[in-house]
């Protein structure tokens, strides 16, 4: 677990920062809905900073805290998160798991890309 952020603003700045993400992706892609992942980025935030034990280096460490989220509307929220926590994607070569390219759209982020373009990320969301 990690240390709780000490400076409010920074914490509200954070959940922000996901909220962002939840915001410009769908616009972007002219799919998808915010509101859930815009929701649930407190929540979100709480979980992966002071709760999950997890290690964005090592994404496949047996021992890890999994996030499983199964609503398909708020999935911008694990690509938020996975990003935001520098989650690495073990079968790449240490690449990151979601690039601000993925989130931006080159790839197409959709549920269904989760596992075509990224299949280490269905380990990551176990």
């Amino acid at each position: 677990m990690s240390e709780p952020l000490k400076d409010p603003k920074l914490e509200q700045r954070c959940i922000n920062v996901i909220r962002g993400f939840a915001m410009d992706a769908p616009q972007r892609a002219n799919s998808g809905h915010p509101g859930t992942a815009m929701a649930l980025a407190p929540l979100a935030h709480v979980l992966f900073t002071r709760v999950m034990r997890y290690d964005a280096a090592h994404p496949d460490w047996p021992d890890r805290d999994r996030f499983v989220l199964s609503n398909g509307h708020a999935s911008m929220l694990l690509y938020a998160l996975l990003h935001l926590a520098g989650v690495r994607e073990p079968s790449e070569g240490g690449r990151p798991a979601v690039s601000l390219d993925d989130i931006a759209g080159e790839v197409g982020i959709t549920p269904a890309a989760l596992y075509r373009h990224f299949p280490g990320k269905a380990a990551l969301a176990e």
